[in-house]
């Protein structure tokens, strides 16, 4: 089978490195990336600079642009320079107009926030799944396969009103193996963690202070390092932390992951940094119920998401859309496993 055009959508920082794993494992065929886009209101809206906190405009999508720069890859803004086999996406809450009705994989980028009123309207009123955000994720249904990561998502999922005959547990990059993140360079060991996040600016409500004041109850002295979320504003942020923690360290860039492989717990609030702290076995407080948390975490398949999920895409391409789950490549059995039992402490932490 000669070389087909393949394009894979990204998003965030975490869903752009992904893309670029999967499309590595993809070097037979012709694999262009693009910065995430829309049309209609919403793309008139972040040219106006009123998205400027999604991945649509503004810092996250420049650091994206920058990042795929940086990766020396092909390049097709918008998807609009060729003709596409198949496109890989990390997201179904928007569906560029380009894309809808070809042939497309979904792939889970990490956690999914809870399920509240404008979830229900999604399903039941048939509002725009973007209104939801993240609880609303995999509910368009317009995609031929849906990798996640691990089969209690599949449950997750599939408890929603996902199809089930379209998922396959792949496990996802980024999170399918913590244990790497133990080799870094970060010099701060046995610390507390907290990371903010950008839910002010994203319309979510937010009790900053009292979060703020729970981590340093959590802390119990120990010493506090916070992780400002990329997408909120940070002269705020370190204004509210220095009320309460005057001398504590701010960081507002730096490799996440390799900060909770050095620390001995994590603060959060509802982020797929959990996933991580959880998988190297941290102390874990977040707004995320424990037993979820343990049942949904990724499979730890020694880094080999990316190949999985290029599995699944030839699959696709092998095949006629009626016929692709028959098609699809088997997952070797370590890939197919749950993840290791935690030694993790799960909290629940207080709203």
């Amino acid at each position: 089978m000669s070389g087909r055009n393949i394009l894979l959508i990204c998003g965030t920082l975490n869903q752009t490195k992904a893309m670029l794993q999967i499309g590595a494992q993809l070097a037979e065929h012709h694999c262009y990336y693009t910065p995430f886009y829309c049309d209609g209101h919403l793309l008139r809206a972040s040219q106006r600079g009123q998205l400027d906190f999604t991945v649509l405009a503004g810092p996250l999508r420049e650091r994206t642009v920058r990042y795929l720069r940086d990766a020396a890859v092909p390049i097709d803004e918008r998807g609009e320079g060729r003709e596409y086999d198949i496109v890989v996406i990390c997201t179904d809450l928007i569906v560029p107009n380009n894309v809808e009705g070809k042939r497309l994989v979904l792939v889970q980028e990490g956690l999914t926030e809870p399920e509240g009123v404008l979830y229900w309207m999604v399903k039941h009123l048939g509002i725009p799944r973007v209104f939801a955000n993240t609880a609303a994720f995999g509910l368009s249904d317009l995609y031929e396969v849906f990798c996640v990561a691990s089969e209690g998502a599949r449950e997750l999922f599939r408890a929603k009103g996902v199809r089930d005959e379209k998922m396959i547990v792949t496990g996802i990059p980024n999170f399918d193996n913590a244990q790497a993140y133990l080799d870094n360079d970060f010099p701060y060991r046995d610390f507390v963690l907290v990371c903010t996040s950008n839910a002010r600016e994203t319309f979510k409500r937010d009790n900053r202070m009292r979060f703020l004041r729970n981590a340093l109850a959590i802390a119990r002295g120990r010493e506090v390092i916070f992780k400002l979320h990329p997408a909120e504003r940070h002269d705020r942020a370190v204004r509210e932390i220095r009320a309460l923690a005057p001398s504590a360290l701010i960081l507002s860039d730096g490799n996440t992951e390799h900060m909770i492989a050095n620390c001995s717990a994590v603060v959060a609030q509802y982020s797929t940094v959990a996933f991580t702290a959880a998988a190297l076995g941290k102390e874990v407080h977040s707004y995320i119920d424990p037993e979820l948390l343990r049942k949904i975490l990724p499979i730890q398949n020694g880094g080999t998401s990316a190949r999985h999920i290029a599995a699944v895409v030839r699959g696709c391409l092998e095949s006629s859309p009626a016929h692709v789950q028959r098609a699809r490549v088997p997952l070797e059995p370590r890939a197919a496993s749950t993840a290791r039992p935690l030694a993790a402490d799960i909290r629940l932490m207080s709203r």
